[in-house]
């Protein structure tokens, strides 16, 4: 008698995918493949690269914290679990969105000191700014991002929410393997400087996995937030601790350049792309990229079976080289440069880049212009009320600059090394001027409600990573936590960067169309997601392999 199909679990391997992000139901995995389950919930989740803050958000949320509380909390923790990748002297940005209505964007990016002029930089012969001087450093937003989006939306205190990373900063934290490797990988970074490596080399030994690192300055810092606010950062002790540090190792930094540092919300830039509407942040952020990255993808059927893996990541290559030399001559400050936010994502814009495409052939390679890094974090929430954040946090550099304020352990970040030292460039330094930004928190929304919080992680890869996760999701039919294990390449710097999991017939098949292939060292970025089926009630979730993280939900 011949088996029933429809009973037969190997025909769940073959279900058709959903087309254009109309239905949630993916194709089932292969179990006899070693990958992870997405995680399913109904109530609410949290989505982060650290098991730690992953639990942390999930507990905040349990004990009636929204949105928003889970995310400020998760990131704390964030700050000491992950110290190479985000901390308090870094930089926030976040799109929040309430059960209904477009997300909101704020800008949590702090500015260039007030005496930084170009003229004073070219002076001295900076050809660009080093990642691991005092100029590299813009006054740090996230603590007055993370007290305004509280103000706004929170609704647990502070000494609550910051409770789980002062305890952790106190009694120390164990390395996570993907900590432990960056650790290993790019201790460089802070070697020069000695106040880091007292906290971060404790004994003068590097810190390997389950290893402990205790940061007892930084939690008397987070103390000092959770009693005061943003008087407890960028005031009073903290405040003169920072200043002190970058005025001894040359920075133009003073007391009221941390004054007046405050975020900004802003209105978030959308594109439709396949049936659903993708927010991203607006400059100075590139978000504005990945949205002319999907402009190009939508002239093209990509669902599957369509076009073979390399024609994808050929695909990918050139969209990305397109949007990315408009991004390095264009995109700046708003505040001091007009950036043609229409243009750009206007369809003639994309029509011109789409014709310039040949599949047989690599175009022109993308030169960078501005210096490579690919270290961050990101998390995202919903909670029960289905109020969603995507919300990125960063110290651009692993390890930011490298420069530990000694009595506040604010390790400082690196975002400043991306400004030009060219007068009349869009991204040339100023006073008070915010640098291009890579870290990109992105919502898919659909008939006017969130579906999705998504962002990954990586440096200048975020955009290209954006467009190839929600290319996996809303053309392929994959769910979060397939999408973020897929292979990734990215074009940047003239050649192709291909992870290892893209076979070596893939590769011969692109460097035959003339692209320069490089295997990086590091994988690239990570991600974190998490679907909303608003008909069903569920939540699906999906973290990055390339992480130690997960999603967690209830």
């Amino acid at each position: 008698m011949a088996r029933d199909k429809a009973l037969d679990p190997a025909s769940l391997f073959r279900l058709p995918r959903s087309s254009g992000g109309a239905k949630h139901a993916a194709r089932m995995r292969d179990f006899h493949q070693p990958r992870r389950s997405p995680a399913i919930a109904g109530e609410a989740m949290a989505a982060t690269s650290h098991p730690l803050a992953t639990l942390t958000a999930v507990e905040v949320l349990r004990g009636g914290g929204n949105a928003v509380d889970a995310a400020i909390a998760a990131s704390a923790v964030l700050c000491v679990a992950e110290p190479q990748m985000t901390g308090v002297g870094g930089d926030c940005f976040v799109l929040y969105s309430p059960r209904a209505g477009a997300p909101k964007a704020l800008n949590g990016s702090g500015g260039a000191p007030a005496k930084a002029v170009v003229s004073w930089y070219a002076e001295r012969g900076f050809k660009d700014i080093p990642s691991r001087s005092p100029h590299a450093v813009t006054v740090p937003g996230a603590v007055d991002a993370w007290v305004t989006l509280h103000a706004a939306h929170g609704s647990k205190d502070w000494a609550a929410l910051l409770a789980p990373a002062i305890r952790l900063a106190e009694t120390g934290v164990r390395l996570a393997p993907r900590v432990a490797f960056d650790f290993a990988f790019d201790h460089a970074q802070f070697d020069h400087d000695a106040d880091a490596v007292k906290v971060l080399k404790p004994g003068g030994k590097l810190p390997g996995v389950g290893d402990v690192l205790k940061f007892p300055a930084l939690a008397a810092t987070l103390k000092r937030i959770a009693h005061d606010g943003r008087k407890g950062f960028y005031e009073g002790p903290v405040a003169q601790d920072i200043v002190r540090k970058l005025n001894a190792v040359g920075g133009l930094h003073t007391l009221e350049d941390f004054a007046v540092q405050r975020a900004e919300w802003t209105t978030a830039i959308s594109t439709d792309y396949r049936g659903c509407d993708v927010f991203e942040c607006p400059p100075n952020g590139q978000g504005l990229a990945a949205l002319m990255m999907l402009r190009v993808f939508a002239g093209y059927e990509l669902g599957e079976g369509k076009l073979s893996t390399a024609d994808r990541i050929h695909l990918l290559a050139e969209t990305a080289k397109a949007a990315y030399a408009e991004r390095d001559t264009v995109f700046g400050d708003p505040r001091q440069v007009k950036v043609p936010v229409e243009r750009l994502l206007s369809e003639d814009w994309a029509r011109a880049a789409r014709a310039a495409i040949r599949m047989d052939r690599a175009g022109t390679p993308a030169s960078l212009e501005f210096a490579e890094h690919k270290h961050t974090i990101y998390l995202c929430v919903v909670d029960r009320d289905r109020n969603c954040i995507s919300f990125i946090n960063s110290l651009f550099d692993t390890f930011g600059t490298g420069i530990m304020a000694p009595e506040s352990g604010v390790l400082l970040h690196s975002r400043g090394k991306i400004f030009r030292t060219v007068a009349g460039h869009p991204n040339a330094i100023a006073p008070g001027k915010r640098p291009l930004h890579t870290i990109i928190p992105g919502m898919l929304m659909k008939d006017g409600r969130a579906t999705m919080p998504f962002g990954v992680m990586g440096g200048h890869y975020q955009a290209n990573g954006h467009t190839h996760f929600l290319s996996q999701i809303l053309d392929r039919g994959m769910d979060p936590q397939a999408a973020a294990e897929e292979p990734r390449s990215f074009a940047i710097g003239g050649v192709l960067q291909l992870e290892r999991g893209i076979g070596d017939e893939i590769v011969a098949d692109l460097a035959r169309r003339g692209h320069k292939i490089v295997r990086p060292g590091k994988p690239l970025g990570g991600a974190q997601a998490i679907r909303i089926d608003h008909a069903r009630g569920t939540l699906t979730g999906g973290s990055d392999p390339r992480k130690d993280g997960c999603a967690l939900g209830y």
